[in-house]
């Protein structure tokens, strides 16, 4: 029996290994006829989900593996099963009201109105703490987070019955940390100009917090991966010559900026905040003994800062990322169509060919919606300009003019709204859409940076080319030129509408403006474009156009440091309408309560 049983065992081993071979054979075979990538051939023998995943992640590229990492690790994150804040309905859509009309007379970008507004917040709240003016009237910082989250609500920055109330306390712990950073940093040892260097590192503080603030309400899970990945990718591809150069530290920082800069048109203060948290671990920390040790260095730690945003090499590492930022905005239009089925994402982007079709689908997406979005900026930016100058018109204009002139003819005054505006629809015209072998261009890019066995392309950044003395002297002098003809012909035509010479300045001040806002769009409008080609025309409008919108840039810094209808709303508008809103809903809690006591 015993016998038996052991002969039948054996058996059934040589059967089994004979099934085996058999299947072997065949695999081989059919490997062997058709030696395809693995995606066609593995799906047969292979039971295990995490052995596929790990398959399809090896075609991809390191950086775009930890793109889908963290993701999908932002997707998992677990939502509180706690109570939410919500606010009243309509005391909502009377604070939105108020948001669209701030919007256009702050004139900031999609991007950044939600951090706008919670630094409004904090400057409004934080006055007495901030200052010396107001000794008696002190604020508890935990008495302060609830109300903030519950105006971004109102205003439309943050959903209503989305915010756990847990996050109140994160937010008071993050103006705590900050308000020990502004009272405690050593100011004394400034030497000149002490009041506007208060003022400005004041500034910086505030920004600072709003941005860390905004990603603890919000946080930016997709963004964050992205400039990561695309950090990740174009380190490898920049070459710096000689490399002794730049550290790879500081070559990392440079291309991390112009990421920032080139990807999401981030601005220096989201920038700064995401080099704080890269170079000091503890930035995000809320123990106390941490706090100390930042506040004692808080102005190198900013200068330094500054440094690193300002580097002669910043604009190098930029024209590279500017070329090269369309694949990582079209990886982030999958992950956002992919939202609900991440665990899609590795076998759609492994497939080469629905790869593809994916990024040719998002592209021509982008390219249908381009003209109309950039109407929208081009309208915003407009607005912003046009409320100005009717502020300046009857604040500014019209008294001097009345004062010191015969005042403005209906001819001079309309010419006085209406040009500066169709300056800067004329310049949003001329903005082209990408050329037809633009698509081609961006598929075998995106490629490039997102498969391993790809044609890796790499950027060089070399020292520039001494130019004799002379040619740069006749540069200099013809860039003062076309700005002096650019500047000169602008004045010229307002003058010859008999505009009073005062209100020609303040005219002309508003088309540098308006070319500023027009170049900025025109740059927007490159968010898919990999290849450009520029004509003739193109080159002409620039020699004129490019001296104007430098001093336009310049002013457009400097209105936004001393915007007065911005500091005008701020004070005798926003304080008593956020009172209002405020009233309005407690009083409709009120009579909600009322109601529900009558039976």
């Amino acid at each position: 029996m015993f016998i038996w049983q052991i002969d039948n065992f054996e058996y059934i081993i040589f059967l089994l290994l004979k099934i085996s071979l058999k299947i072997m054979t065949k695999v081989l075979l059919k490997l062997a006829e058709n030696p395809a990538p693995i995606e066609e051939n593995t799906e047969s023998f292979i039971n295990s989900e995490d052995e596929k995943e790990k398959i399809e992640y090896s075609r991809l590229s390191f950086a775009i593996q930890n793109l889908i990492k963290e993701y999908k690790e932002g997707l998992k994150e677990k939502k509180e099963e706690t109570s939410t804040l919500h606010v009243d309905e309509i005391a909502s859509k009377v604070a939105r009201l108020y948001e669209k009309i701030r919007k256009i007379i702050d004139w900031k970008e999609e991007n950044l109105l939600r951090r706008n507004a919670i630094e409004r917040i904090l400057k409004r709240v934080l006055i007495t703490e901030i200052s010396s003016f107001n000794p008696f009237f002190k604020i508890k910082v935990e008495e302060i987070s609830e109300p903030l989250i519950l105006e971004l609500i109102r205003g439309g920055h943050l959903p209503n019955h989305k915010i756990p109330e847990s996050k109140t306390a994160l937010v008071a712990q993050t103006l705590n940390k900050y308000l020990y950073l502004l009272k405690n940093a050593p100011l004394e040892k400034t030497k000149s100009l002490a009041l506007k260097t208060k003022v400005n590192f004041y500034n910086w503080i505030l920004e600072i917090a709003a941005c860390e603030i905004e990603e603890i309400l919000a946080p930016p899970f997709k963004e964050n991966a992205l400039i990561n990945a695309m950090s990740q990718t174009m380190v490898e591809k920049i070459k710096v010559i000689p490399e002794e150069k730049l550290s790879p530290e500081e070559k990392f920082i440079q291309t991390y900026i112009a990421v920032h800069r080139t990807l999401f048109d981030l601005d220096d203060a989201i920038i700064s905040y995401h080099l704080l948290q890269f170079k000091y671990k503890n930035w995000n920390s809320y123990e106390k003994q941490s706090w100390e040790t930042l506040a004692q260095n808080i102005l190198s730690i900013r200068e330094e800062i500054n440094q690193n945003l300002n580097h002669p090499l910043g604009k190098d590492f930029f024209n590279i990322c500017e070329q090269t930022d369309t694949p990582f905005t079209l990886l982030g239009d999958i992950l956002d169509y992919f939202r609900l089925e991440p665990n899609q994402i590795e076998s759609i982007l492994s497939n080469k060919e629905d790869f593809k079709k994916l990024i040719a689908y998002f592209y021509n997406q982008r390219l249908l919606t381009l003209k109309s979005r950039l109407f929208k900026i081009a309208v915003f930016s407009t607005l912003s300009v046009f409320v100005s100058n009717w502020f300046t018109f009857f604040i500014v204009e019209i008294p001097i003019a009345n004062l010191f002139y015969e005042g403005f003819s209906p001819f001079a005054a309309a010419i006085d709204f209406i040009v500066p505006s169709l300056a800067m629809f004329i310049l949003v015209s001329l903005i082209r859409p990408p050329s037809s072998n633009n698509l081609e261009k961006v598929i075998e890019m995106t490629s490039s940076f997102t498969f391993q066995n790809e044609k890796k392309e790499i950027y060089e950044i070399k020292p520039k080319k001494r130019k004799n003395i002379l040619t740069q002297i006749a540069i200099y002098l013809f860039y003062i030129l076309s700005c002096v003809i650019s500047f000169g012909a602008i004045a010229w035509a307002f003058y010859l509408a008999t505009i009073p010479i005062t209100s020609v300045i303040l005219d002309t001040i508003g088309i540098a403006l308006n070319v500023f806002a027009a170049l900025v769009i025109r740059n927007k409008a490159k968010e898919i474009t990999v290849e450009e080609k520029g004509s003739f025309w193109e080159f002409l409008i620039d020699i004129f156009s490019l001296p104007v919108a430098e001093i336009g840039s310049w002013l457009a810094n400097k209105w936004k440091e001393y915007n007065i209808v911005s500091v005008f709303f701020n004070v005798f508008i926003e304080i008593p309408f956020v009172s209002a809103i405020e009233f309005v809903e407690n009083w409709r809690s009120f009579l909600k309560e009322k109601k529900a006591s009558i039976h």
